[in-house]
């Protein structure tokens, strides 16, 4: 396969090697995309000159024409017309946002060309009503997340025979596809490349480069021309950065107990401006989210996370529109999503991958806007600084220290002592936090080892520590419990209070008696999996039988091992190999044992 490295001259469409569709230009035109970004006049060529396409490219660079564009050429080159059941051309993307947004950009396109249908098939609808749509309309282009995807493919008894759809497929695109990996959609991707006619086109597209996707390549793409675009105009030395370079990325160091208040301060002083937050865990954005909508006033609040399933859409939808506001989201919002005149990305915690951090910032600066990315990290996080400007080549620098900080904590207490729901979501957040910093990705920075669980749980303005086995058998006397009997908190809703009274009643009368050998819940980050503890006690078990069949195993695994090398080497045939891997040295079938 042969690499083109393009820095790309930012020409105008008609500069193109080919011709582009009068309807496609008037409709650019329209949208005001006078010229091409890099990744465009990189990738619109090579598709159209039928070749496969693996990019890299950085966030931002407008990698949804690099493949609209294209797709609807192809579509217009085929010698047959589409009929309304056949599938020309496919996108794959791993978030419902992304796939929303390539839709509504695909959408501006093809109003110009009635011929072409297009389906948005994604989580959070009834995959029935998807059916009845694609049975409806029919589908000549189909975005999709994998999950829903798959799932059409098994809707034959519904009527839908989306395997013979796809046949005449042209185009397959993945977008953001090291995250369709990331997200654990491999099994799913390979289910849908087993539907799809291997005559066709593949395009790739992800920001960054990993030996799994390096595998997807080469499963999904023929001979692919791979394209790695920098930016132009930037120094040598920073050409090479994954973040777009109108970005200015900064950090901030500061004490666990700091934190909300400085971002406080910040969100205060910026009011009139939109930015995303990110935190590590779901519970952290329902915990913090409700305290900001409380302490930022006049100002609209949106959260937004992984586990609401319907409602993210309308979210996502309504806060594109804002002029100025705050959506407090986790990584689900981090990729390719484009939102426009984001002002700051605010990092309450570090992201759990490095990679996930381009990302987050990535959702400023898109296309030529100027935009700024700010990390939060505790005292003992400043290596990390280190390690992304070298691993992801994303260098960073200290931002002056926030002015005006207020310590609004005592407020996000009172919030908890003020209803039940809130104090709840304050230990489910708290927990959470410490179960996402052991799965950290550079565990050799982020240790839960060294993080000071009182200063935490300041910071996080909780009432008492929660029961969690991580801070079993130690004692925390800089922090001070809260003189309340936390059991006497109540819901605000009253129906929910009435069951906790229920249920506590419930409780008394049992006064339960103790469990017998009760195994303490060991802590999550060091819990052993069911398998390795089988494999414990059966080794036990076989010692204290005290036989010696593991070694005689041992052997016969040996020498099992040696014969295949040789087949593999062409020393002995398959027949030499068959007859001495059953007559080999088996101790088990003397005679005498039986």
């Amino acid at each position: 396969s042969h690499r083109s490295n393009f820095s790309g001259q930012n020409g105008t469409w008609d500069s193109l090697p080919v011709k582009l569709n009068e309807k496609i230009l008037e409709t650019l035109d329209e949208l005001k995309f006078t010229h091409m970004t890099p990744v465009q006049s990189a990738c619109i060529p090579l598709f159209m000159s039928n070749k496969d396409v693996a990019a890299e490219a950085v966030t931002g660079s407008g990698k949804t024409l690099a493949f609209v564009i294209p797709i609807i050429e192809l579509l217009l080159k085929r010698e047959e017309k589409l009929k309304k059941m056949q599938v020309g051309a496919l996108v794959v993307t791993p978030t419902r946002e992304l796939a929303l947004q390539i839709s509504e950009v695909m959408e501006q396109f093809i109003q110009k060309f009635p011929q072409f249908t297009q389906i948005l098939l994604i989580g959070g609808s009834n995959p029935i009503e998807d059916v009845e749509k694609f049975k409806d309309q029919g589908a000549n282009i189909v975005i999709a997340t994998p999950g829903r995807l798959e799932d059409m493919f098994r809707r034959k008894s519904d009527g839908l025979d989306l395997a013979s759809s796809v046949k005449s497929l042209d185009v397959l695109v993945l977008d953001e596809a090291d995250r369709l990996l990331d997200m654990g959609f491999e099994a799913s991707l390979n289910t849908i490349l087993s539907y799809l006619p291997k005559q066709r086109r593949t395009g790739l597209f992800s920001a960054t480069q990993t030996q799994e996707l390096e595998k997807l390549v080469r499963a999904g793409l023929r001979n692919p021309v791979r394209i790695t675009v920098k930016e132009k105009g930037l120094a040598a030395a920073a050409a090479t950065q994954k973040t777009p370079s109108r970005l200015s990325n900064y950090y901030t160091i500061c004490r666990s107990e700091d934190k909300f208040n400085n971002l406080v301060a910040f969100l205060r002083q910026h009011k009139h401006e939109k930015h995303l937050v990110f935190f590590s865990t779901c519970a952290c954005v329902e915990y913090y989210g409700r305290a900001l909508e409380v302490l930022v006033k006049k100002v609209t609040v949106h959260c937004i996370h992984g586990k609401m399933k319907n409602k993210r859409n309308s979210i996502f939808a309504d806060f594109r529109t804002l002029k100025s506001g705050i959506l407090v989201c986790t990584d689900v919002m981090a990729r390719g999503i484009d939102i426009p005149d984001v002002n700051w990305v605010l990092q309450y915690d570090p992201p759990s991958s490095a990679s996930a951090f381009v990302h987050r910032c990535g959702r400023t600066a898109r296309i030529g806007n100027y935009g700024n990315a700010l990390v939060f990290l505790l005292p003992m996080e400043e290596s990390y600084v280190n390690f992304l400007s070298i691993n992801q080549k994303c260098p960073l620098q200290k931002m002056n220290p926030i002015s005006d900080v207020v310590d609004v904590l005592p407020k996000v207490k009172a919030m908890a002592v003020a209803d039940r729901a809130m104090f709840d979501r304050g230990m489910r957040a708290f927990v959470s936090y410490v179960q996402a910093y052991a799965k950290h990705e550079c565990s050799l920075i982020f240790r839960v080892k060294d993080l000071d669980f009182a200063s935490l749980a300041r910071g996080f303005a909780l009432l008492r520590l929660p029961k969690m086995p991580e801070l079993r058998g130690k004692t925390f006397p800089d922090f001070t419990e809260m003189t309340v009997d936390t059991d006497t908190i109540r819901y605000k809703d009253k129906n929910r209070e009435k069951q906790r009274q229920k249920m506590l009643a419930e409780q008394k009368d049992k006064m339960i008696l103790p469990k017998k050998n009760f195994q303490k819940n060991k802590a999550w980050s060091k819990q052993k999996t069911k398998k390795e503890r089988r494999k414990k006690k059966d080794a036990k078990r076989k010692h204290d039988e005290g036989s010696d069949v593991e070694d005689e195993d041992m052997k016969e695994l040996l020498n099992d091992t040696r014969l295949l090398k040789k087949l593999k080497k062409g020393q002995i045939s398959e027949e030499d190999f068959e007859t001495q891997l059953t007559s080999g040295p088996k101790s088990k079938h003397k005679t005498g044992e039986q």
